[in-house]
């Protein structure tokens, strides 16, 4: 009887960590559309309140780490459990990264409301923000469903996030060439399209350790990788004007 209620003890303690990285990842997921929901609006009361409330995901971030390392002293959990427990905590850590950038997206827009819209160029980070959205919901889904190939299939999606913030990059870079009075607007909206980009980077390493939680070991192939602005050259004399 002893040993039935301290599995089951065990059990609720781990359906525990589930719950809080469900809530993480919903706070996040809502962060990220807020911000970029304030930037297209050019909301900065909606910004200041996506700014106050990363503090609750700190919070449960710190809450997880506390509690994660009373479950590694006490019960020395071993295989699976003691992988559910290390790849939440690795979990945490970037969903606390994701909410981080989406703080930082919600402060450009302070900036970016000051001046009139460069083009739809707004719109086009709003696009590419949708699709983390949904990869973000579907690594939600995979980690509670212990599904290793709906994680593989978030994996592989970043590949898309990284050809729209191709085609932002050199857009926003045109925006400059063509008036210099550009340069602070696009600049911003540089910084926020790589914020974006960088939550993706972070729900794929989610996935990638859903991967390990699951099957013990981490993706045998190389993350999938496409963004190439590192080495973007535009040339004035052809690069055409973008379209508003």
């Amino acid at each position: 009887m002893e040993t039935d209620h301290i599995v089951k003890s065990f059990d609720e303690e781990l359906a525990k960590l589930d719950n809080m990285i469900a809530e993480m990842g919903g706070l996040a997921e809502v962060q990220l559309a807020d911000a970029v929901g304030a930037l297209v609006r050019r909301d900065v009361e909606l910004a200041n309140r996506i700014i106050e409330k990363d503090r609750r995901i700190d919070a449960i971030e710190n809450e997880l780490h506390s509690f994660t390392i009373r479950l590694l002293a006490l019960r020395q959990p071993m295989a699976d459990d003691l992988r559910i427990i290390v790849a939440a905590l690795k979990i945490s850590s970037n969903l606390e990264r994701v909410g981080d950038y989406a703080k930082n997206i919600a402060k450009r827009t302070f900036v970016l409301a000051k001046g009139p819209p460069l083009g739809g160029t707004a719109q086009s980070i709003a696009r590419m923000a949708a699709l983390v959205q949904v990869m973000i919901k579907n690594v939600l889904d995979a980690y509670i469903q212990r599904d290793a190939a709906k994680a593989a299939d978030v994996r592989a999606r970043d590949e898309e996030v990284d050809q729209v913030y191709n085609s932002l990059f050199r857009e926003l870079l045109t925006y400059m060439m063509e008036d210099p009075r550009n340069i602070t607007a696009a600049t911003h909206l540089l910084f926020v399209a790589k914020n974006v980009e960088r939550i993706g980077d972070h729900v794929t390493g989610i996935a990638e350790q859903i991967h390990f939680m699951v099957t013990g070991d981490l993706p045998g192939d190389a993350r999938p990788k496409g963004d190439t602005t590192s080495f973007t050259v535009l040339d004035p004399a052809t690069t055409e004007r973008p379209e508003s």
